[in-house]
């Protein structure tokens, strides 16, 4: 059953009338067939529309051999005339960043001649793929002439070419395609094969940002947000600037280098803390006296360094297993072991048979976790192991 396509006749068409043709009961629900449409189906890297129709919600729509199906929350009857009413917004959103994605890609084809192999309408941005790297330059200038193009508002062209016509043009597809091909043209930025409805002038994207890109597959993967989508992600970002601006008593335009000082007074921080941890790892093997057994000690300060010298130190001072834990007995304990004398590596399954614990290691050292008692592990070390 045909159905007349509105929304490449007016890509702001959102509120219409139809006659429904036909109502079939698919695994998805109600799916509607209408003799007019200003739902787009889901085709392009472009999601479907949603909205209404009367009574019911349009839920999803796709085109499947010529037919364009309504997917409904509830049936309507073949013969009744109703009003569909599209979800204006969401429409205007992807219009502004898919329009805005051809005047990137076109411009990163035109400049740089990259491909775009791929693409993706997220709700929150758009991923491009190219078929080539880019430099953090290439970008930016990309960006800027996007942004130009913008305010120069140049027209946007929606049309089906006759077979011949379309032979001697010049335009981008990830297909071959042969009829019924609709190009979509903005002077001297881009020209493009696509199904899905555009902005008409270009000045109705509004801010074109790159938001961020990372290699992919030999090439870029570029994220991209336009219009409302860019408004959205810098009241975002200046919410958290401004937070972290007052957070660390700074001018929000040198945060960087406000979070570059804390960062470097931390590691100086961190730095002091693991020589005292050693310090006191070194004062708490003087204090303990040489024993012909075991040594077992609990510790929740010293970091894992600390903690191994500790251990180092304590078997020196006896015969048999030096163990350090650290930890509680609600969330179990991490634990290092060693000797001079015995064997570790072989010993490991029975100590963590006793202690409930995981781990293991080299003959004189072993290392590993452990979720018995501090009473039920110290009790273990009581034993003669030699």
């Amino acid at each position: 059953m045909y159905t007349e396509k509105l929304y490449y006749k007016d890509s702001h068409c959102f509120e219409f009338t139809a006659l429904v043709l036909d109502c079939r009961e698919t695994a998805r629900g109600p799916a509607l067939i209408l003799d007019r449409t200003a739902f787009f189906p889901e085709g392009g890297g472009q999601l479907a529309d949603t909205g209404s129709l009367g009574a019911v919600k349009v839920l999803d729509v796709h085109e499947k051999e010529g037919e364009i199906l309504h997917y409904c929350d509830g049936p309507l009857m073949p013969g009744e005339r109703v009003e569909g009413r599209l979800d204006a917004e969401q429409r205007l959103v992807r219009m502004q960043n898919h329009s805005g994605e051809h005047v990137v890609s076109g411009l990163a084809h035109k400049l740089f001649g990259c491909e775009n192999v791929g693409f993706h309408m997220g709700e929150d941005f758009v991923t491009i793929d190219f078929d080539r790297e880019l430099s953090r330059e290439q970008l930016m200038e990309i960006e800027t002439l996007a942004n130009r193009a913008v305010r120069e508002d140049l027209p946007v062209s929606c049309t089906f070419p006759e077979p011949e016509a379309l032979k001697s043009l010049e335009y981008r597809s990830k297909l071959e395609l042969t009829e019924n091909v609709r190009i979509v043209e903005i002077p001297g930025v881009d020209r493009c094969a696509c199904c899905a409805p555009h902005v008409e002038r270009t000045g109705e994207i509004g801010l074109i940002k790159v938001l961020d890109w990372e290699r992919h597959r030999g090439g870029l993967r570029l994220s991209l947000a336009c219009g409302m989508l860019a408004l959205r992600d810098y009241r975002v970002k200046q919410e958290n600037i401004s937070a972290i601006s007052q957070a660390l008593s700074s001018k929000r335009h040198e945060t960087a280098a406000a979070v570059e000082r804390l960062l470097q007074e931390q590691q100086k921080s961190k730095e002091r803390i693991a020589a005292l941890s050693l310090e006191l790892a070194r004062y708490m093997a003087e204090d303990r006296e040489e024993t012909e057994g075991n040594i077992c000690v609990f510790d929740s300060v010293l970091d894992e360094v600390a903690l191994r010298e500790l251990v180092n130190l304590l078997m020196e001072k006896c015969r048999g297993i030096a163990a350090a834990f650290s930890g509680d007995d609600r969330r179990g304990y991490r634990y290092i072991m060693g000797s001079l004398e015995l064997d570790m590596r072989s010993l490991a399954k029975e100590l963590n048979s006793l202690i409930e614990g995981r781990g293991g290691g080299k003959a004189r050292m072993i290392q590993g976790s452990a979720s018995a008692s501090a009473s039920a592990i110290a009790a273990v070390f009581e034993r003669d192991f030699r």
